[in-house]
């Protein structure tokens, strides 16, 4: 087996045990949330350290199906390299897919559930924080399928997921104080 190909089978494994640790992750960061919140410093920093990890397995993902197709794992396949010639269209969806999963799942655990007629109000309320996760999520794609991704995007990337995180606990705050008033 050639290097390229080595590569791409180790890309995957890390894939599939990251994936599996995310989903750990995400149980214990969801469950201790609440408690995390009263701690403004200790929000960011767990709101930061939670986005790095979502927006690396995204960029881990996105190498690794980088290296399926140019590797030639898809030979048979006539349209494999239909994303890669299209990297801003596939992380335009990609990037409104994640944001607006993201947001039913932020509403599912303020509210207990999606009630059709708070979805409004649940999206007005994330529109900022998803606009600057939005624009890093759609930035990170964009980079890795076009395989231009250098270590100053990288900066780049945490950067914004660093400046959501300080705009989301301060929103949570004001929303908190406006609440209960």
């Amino acid at each position: 087996m050639d290097d390229a190909r080595k590569r791409t089978v180790f890309l995957g494994l890390a894939f599939l045990f990251l994936l599996l640790m995310a989903s750990f992750e995400n149980t214990v960061f969801f469950t201790i949330l609440g408690t995390v919140l009263q701690n403004q410093f200790l929000a960011v920093g767990m709101l930061f350290i939670h986005n790095v990890l979502v927006i690396s397995l995204i960029l881990l993902g996105m190498s690794f199906y980088v290296n399926l197709v140019v590797s030639n794992f898809f030979k048979r396949e006539k349209y494999s390299h239909i994303v890669l010639e299209h990297p801003r269209t596939f992380a335009l969806v990609f990037t409104l897919v994640i944001v607006f999963i993201s947001i039913l799942r932020g509403g599912t655990l303020i509210y207990g559930g999606i009630i059709l007629e708070t979805l409004p109000l649940i999206l007005l309320i994330s529109t900022p924080v998803g606009l600057i996760e939005g624009y890093g999520i759609y930035f990170t794609i964009k980079k890795t399928l076009s395989r231009t991704l250098s270590t100053k995007d990288l900066i780049y990337i945490y950067g914004i997921f660093l400046i959501a995180a300080v705009i989301e606990v301060a929103f949570i705050n004001i929303l908190i104080t406006v609440l209960t008033g």
